[in-house]
C-alpha cells in the first residue's frame, strides 16, 4: 500500500460527504446512502482501488460517477487533474460544492452518461469507475491511454467482478480479476 495515498486517506474526513442523517455512521467500513439511490463505496474498497491505479502527480484521471465527490477527493490528492462524469444533476452540485470548499481546483466536471466516457479529454492514464456496468464499454477502453491502467466492477445487478484493465504500450488490453463485489448499477448504454 503506498504510505502517502495511506496517510491521506486516514485524515480525509467522509462525514464531509454525507448528509446529516448518515454523519454518525462515517467511520464504519461499509457503504452509505446519499442522494438518488447511490451510495459512498466502503472506506477499504475506496482505498484499495485507489492504490490499484497508481497514481502519480503527471497523471490525468477520468472518474466514471462522482458520487459524493469523496472518491474524487482522493483521486485529485494524487494525479494532475480529474475529469469526472456523474449522471445525476443534484449529486453532480452536491460534490462541485464539496470540493471546492476542500480547495479542490483540478477537478473538471461533466453531466451524462459515464458508460460513454469523456472523450473530447481523452486519452486518460487512469480510469476509476465507481459504479457497476453490465459489461466493460469499449468507449472506455478506447479513451485509456498505452500503459494505462483502468479499474472497474463489471457483472449484473447485485454482484459483480472488480476488474483491473490495462493497455500497453502497443495498444494491447488486458484483463485481471481482483475481487467480488457489489456496487450500484452504472446507468446509461451499457447497463
Amino acid at each position: 500500500m503506498d504510505e502517502a495515498l495511506l496517510h491521506f486517506f486516514a485524515s480525509l474526513d467522509r462525514s464531509l460527504f454525507l448528509d446529516r442523517t448518515y454523519k454518525a455512521f462515517a467511520k464504519l467500513d461499509r457503504p452509505l446512502p446519499i442522494a438518488m439511490g447511490q451510495t459512498i463505496s466502503q472506506p477499504s474498497l475506496v482505498l484499495y482501488m485507489t492504490d490499484q491505479l497508481q497514481l502519480n502527480k503527471t497523471h490525468k484521471v477520468l472518474e466514471i460517477g462522482t458520487g459524493s465527490g469523496y472518491q474524487t477527493a482522493l483521486l485529485a490528492e494524487f494525479c494532475h487533474e480529474v475529469f469526472t462524469v456523474e449522471l445525476y444533476t443534484e449529486l453532480q452540485a452536491q460534490a462541485r460544492e464539496r470540493l471546492a470548499s476542500l480547495g479542490y481546483h483540478t477537478i473538471h466536471y461533466k453531466l451524462g452518461d459515464g458508460s460513454l466516457g469523456w472523450v473530447e479529454h481523452a486519452p486518460y492514464d487512469r480510469i476509476m469507475v465507481t459504479a457497476a456496468p453490465k459489461t466493460i464499454p469499449p468507449e472506455l477502453v478506447e479513451q485509456l491511454a498505452p500503459e494505462g491502467i483502468m479499474i472497474i466492477p463489471v457483472g449484473p445487478a447485485g454482484w459483480q467482478e472488480l476488474v483491473m484493465m490495462t493497455k500497453d504500450k502497443e495498444g494491447q488490453v488486458h484483463r485481471q480479476k481482483l475481487l467480488d463485489v457489489a456496487f450500484v448499477e452504472l446507468v446509461g448504454k451499457y447497463s
